[in-house]
């Protein structure tokens, strides 16, 4: 065998070795992806003031068991969920939306299968229960400019003793006061805790009951956030652009 034919064949080998590596990394990441962790951005005001435009968080892909949304593109391999377990009252969860089955969006579990749930006076009710808040210091949002807006804040607390912060710019908006909702079994209500500006299951047209099988994971830490002043090209900004004190941040 020539010297030419000998780096032909450790190219080669070289070249199958690096492809099988490659297969390897990409095998794992899909199943950590679909089986234990997804990244997930939060691109809308919806959730403020516990996650804000610009967060990036890690969901738990185990936390609800698997249904066809556990894995990309939602393939029609198999219906229902497969060690399916209820999530609680006031979890942050991930989901699918039902209108289409395809965009993901995040809010917290309000109502459970059988619940009753409805807004009077931006005053949340569940099984005719008013859920008890507390009016805490202002949201402080600082716009690009510079401009300074201050949204009131409430301490909601769900029955079930979870506690968690909600903003609430005015009680007279269109979904401050609602019907009564009846949460289907095998249904979830959904509900953003930026209440006038969540589009969430208040909105029979755009999100409405959420089923389980359309549940993709549990919200758990925040990883990496950024307050959008900074471009990607614009490295000398990125320092100043990183909320640091994010970081390693448990949901609510």
């Amino acid at each position: 065998m020539t010297m030419l034919e000998n780096a032909k064949k450790l190219r080669s080998g070289s070249l199958a070795e690096n492809v099988r590596t490659i297969g390897y990394a990409l095998l794992i990441a899909l199943v950590i992806r679909a089986f234990l962790f997804q990244p997930f951005f939060i691109p809308s005001s919806s959730m403020e003031s516990t996650l804000l435009i610009g967060d990036y968080l890690f969901v738990s892909k185990y936390s609800y068991g698997y249904s066809r949304h556990s894995l990309p593109f939602s393939p029609g391999l198999f219906s229902g969920r497969i060690v399916g377990i209820a999530p609680t009252r006031g979890d942050i969860a991930v989901f699918k939306v039902p209108t289409d089955n395809r965009t993901d969006f995040i809010k917290r579990v309000i109502g459970l299968p059988g619940d009753t749930v409805q807004m009077s006076g931006g005053v949340l009710y569940i099984n005719d229960v008013a859920v008890p808040r507390q009016r805490v210091d202002d949201f402080v949002e600082r716009g690009p400019s510079g401009n300074v807006r201050r949204i009131p804040q409430y301490m909601e607390t769900l029955p079930n003793g979870v506690s968690y912060i909600t903003l609430d710019m005015t009680t007279n908006s269109v979904w401050d006061n609602t019907g009564l909702y009846i949460v289907p079994e095998g249904h979830y209500f959904m509900m953003g805790d930026n209440r006038d500006n969540s589009s969430d299951s208040r909105v029979p047209d755009v999100v409405g009951y959420v089923p389980f099988e359309n549940l993709v994971g549990r919200a758990e830490i925040i990883f990496f956030s950024a307050d959008g002043s900074a471009a990607f090209w614009q490295f000398w900004k990125w320092p100043s652009a990183i909320r640091w004190d994010r970081l390693g941040k448990w949901t609510d």
